[in-house]
Formats: structure tokens, sequence, C-alpha cells
């Protein structure tokens, strides 16, 4: 066999097994804990386009609370005068309930849009069942 044979049929084994070799990926979708309104279908189809499936769960170390809503407006769409909100309190006896979801990345960042406009941030908590998800709280940081 000549050199450039030899050449291509190893030229040809190599884009064999480099084509032929599946696509892995591990990266997780991420989880998202909603205790108030995203776990409406209403707010789902709003937000993201499609109605989420989750299972129940507790947020660890948090405690429930409520945000008055300033935007009449808002009020008025609603029918509610306090958005639901969590505090951080540190407590592992403290729990909150509600529902996880796996979302897409785009899809968080939706979320991220819907609630940046009622000053709520996206910060990682520890779940009742292990898992850690993305939560949105009301203008506080967690040390």
């Amino acid at each position: 066999m000549s050199e450039s044979a030899q050449l291509q049929r190893r030229s040809n084994e190599i884009v064999t097994r480099v084509t032929v070799q599946p696509l892995q990926t591990t990266r997780a979708m991420p989880l998202l804990f909603s205790y108030g309104t995203l776990q409406q279908e209403n707010v789902q189809l709003s937000t993201l386009g499609r109605r989420l499936s989750g299972q129940p769960d507790e947020l660890l170390g948090f405690e429930e609370s409520s945000v008055k809503i300033e935007d009449p407006q808002v009020v008025a769409t609603t029918g509610k005068t306090h958005h639901a909100n969590v505090k951080f309190n540190g407590h592992e006896n403290s729990r909150v309930p509600g529902t996880v979801f796996e979302i897409t990345d785009a899809e968080l960042a939706s979320v991220d849009e819907y609630e940046a406009a009622f000053s709520y941030e996206r910060v990682a908590a520890m779940l009742a069942s292990g898992r850690q998800a993305w939560v949105y709280v009301h203008g506080q940081r967690i040390q």
C-alpha cells in the first residue's frame, strides 16, 4: 500500500472514531424552588410558555414573610396587596413548603426578568430533599 493510501486510511479511521463517539452531557438542568406565584399555571405559561411539572419540597433555614405591593396597577391586576416572600433565618427546623422544578438555562433567565420586576433576587439554597436549588427572595443577600 502506498504511503498516501496509508495516510488516507488512518485519516478515515480517526474521523470514524471521532464522529462515532456519542455526545456526552452530564450537566444537569437548573433546579428552581417556588413558594409563591411560579407554582401557578397561568404565571408559568406567561413567563415560560409552558406548564411546569415539579415535586413538593421544603426550603431549609427560611421562614415565610410578605412584601407590600407598592404599585396600584399590580394590586388591581393580581387582587393582592402583598407578595409572598421568605427570609433566611438559618434555623435548622425552619422550613417553607413549595415546589421544585427542573428548568432550562433560558427559562431561568426568563424567571430572572419576571422576578426582577418585583425586586426579587435569585440565591442558591438547600432543600429538605438534599438538593440545592435557586430561590427568589425580596431584596436580601444570604451571608
